[in-house]
């Protein structure tokens, strides 16, 4: 789509969103997208110190504006060139900004208000909300919410890091709700879901009740993202009352207890207001010690379990990428093509080789090549990237053995003695892949001691005999 020029000026002109965009960017690195459909950045890094500046650039083929999580002293004093030191001199602070991404805005809008709720249960007593412009919303709380130090660590310094841990703490402790929420927004009907998803049983996962049996919940992993990725350095975020490039709509503000209500209509250009709510006010109480500590230490604890694995009390160092001839059956068989479940089998497929020590190019080139040589109709490539875009190699398992929804259910099941003996396919490699170093350094070490005693037997002068009694 391409923006009304006539509609970008009225709207950039208005003094109050000029204002509001400039109190927005104090401190903050500045972007501002151009061209068709905001393809590109201009100059970066920029500023906005005025505003007057917002039309300006406008005029000159700014499309919307952008600005970073981080705070800086001079943001115009950042480079590519300057290394990490320089530019955490150069951070005073960080705000935290949870984006939600998910392409169903229903869906995107019951897991802010359960992020809002959540984060108030953590004892966040200030939480800010906007719309996204697009599909989504970002969360948002104030770099002043958070005490300066935590564990004799400066917390200004903990970027991305922090970030990155509360995110996935928020992720967690919501997902179980989330998933009924939807749920109860379709009415019970998982089939309503994978219609508007575009995916099958890979939505579905399996947890045993106190009964033992099997009972199927919504897994909203492969549709909704709480965005752990591109919380990065001088990763820049929309602007509030920023436009978007695309669906032209604003990033306008929302009252975060009035999520529920909020509807695209009330981000149309002529309707926005500027909120009496500040996105991000700096003006907060200090209550968010208590959430960036529980992140820390439940982040700690899922990172120990996850490689403990079968190996309790064993560290597990993968140098170089784990190869086929220790992958497990039902993996084997998944690279051999399959007829049905091939969003499965990439969902298994990515998670698997980031967990053995694949980098997501090689994963991303792997996962095509699969797709278009050993599959009889293989999935559109812009599907197979699209969910590899935000994806983070080494940071999720695939799924358990026993949930039926994916290796049975596809037919690659196909176990052998030492699948019995593992509840995950990752574990089965890594178990043959450290039984192979073993034998390895047990047949170096073998080779040495007779190497030492051929070296004895030439010192003493003595010619070994060679032992012709076995019979062919």
């Amino acid at each position: 789509m391409v923006l009304d020029k006539g509609i970008l000026l009225r709207y950039y002109k208005r003094k109050d969103i000029q204002e509001a965009m400039v109190e927005h960017a104090r401190d903050r690195e500045v972007g501002a997208r151009y061209g068709e459909g905001g393809e590109y950045f201009g100059k970066r890094p920029d500023i906005l110190n005025y505003p007057n500046e917002v039309i300006e650039m406008v005029k000159n083929g700014a499309l919307s504006f952008h600005c970073s999580e981080e705070r800086w002293e001079n943001p115009l004093q950042l480079s590519s060139s300057i290394g990490r030191k320089e530019m955490e001199e150069l951070r005073t602070g960080w705000d935290l900004l949870l984006d939600i991404d998910c392409k169903i805005f229903e869906y995107s809008q019951i897991c802010a208000e359960l992020i809002v709720r959540f984060l108030r249960y953590c004892g966040v007593q200030d939480v800010f909300v906007k719309f996204s412009g697009g599909k989504g919303f970002h969360i948002g709380v104030p770099f002043e919410a958070f005490p300066s130090r935590i564990k004799d660590v400066e917390v200004r310094l903990l970027f991305p890091e922090a970030p990155k841990k509360i995110a996935f703490y928020v992720k967690e402790n919501i997902k179980e709700e989330l998933g009924r929420r939807i749920m109860e927004l379709e009415k019970g009907n998982i089939g309503a879901v994978k219609e508007k998803t575009g995916l099958g049983l890979e939505i579905v996962r399996f947890e045993k009740n106190e009964f033992g049996d099997a009972v199927g919940k919504l897994n909203v992993d492969p549709f909704l993202e709480i965005d752990t990725i591109l919380i990065a350095p001088r990763h820049l975020y929309r602007m509030p009352y920023s436009m978007h490039d695309s669906s032209g709509l604003v990033s306008v503000v929302i009252d975060a207890d009035k999520v529920m209500e909020f509807t695209k209509d009330d981000a149309k250009p002529e309707k926005v207001l500027v909120n009496s709510v500040k996105f991000m006010d700096r003006s907060v109480a200090e209550s968010g010690g208590r959430l960036l500590l529980q992140a820390l230490d439940f982040e700690a604890k899922e990172v120990k379990e996850e490689a403990a694995g079968e190996f309790k009390g064993e560290e597990i160092k993968i140098e170089s990428p784990i190869t086929e001839e220790f992958f497990p059956p039902c993996v084997l068989k998944i690279l051999e093509g399959v007829e049905d479940g091939k969003k499965r089998a990439v969902f298994i497929l990515m998670n698997f080789l980031g967990k053995i020590g694949w980098e997501k190019k090689a994963i991303t080139d792997y996962i095509l090549k699969w797709n278009r040589e050993k599959n009889k109709e293989g999935l559109r490539e812009n599907y197979i990237t699209s969910q590899l875009r935000y994806f983070k190699a080494g940071y999720k398992l695939p799924p358990n053995c026993d949930n039926e929804a994916y290796y049975k259910d596809i037919g690659v099941c196909s176990p052998d003695r030492l699948c019995g003996k593992v509840k995950n396919p990752v574990n089965y490699t890594i178990i043959k892949w450290k039984m192979n170093l073993r034998d390895r350094e047990e047949n170096k070490r073998k080779s040495g001691k007779e190497e030492e005693k051929e070296n004895e037997v030439e010192k003493e002068g003595k010619v070994p005999v060679k032992d012709n009694s076995s019979t062919e």
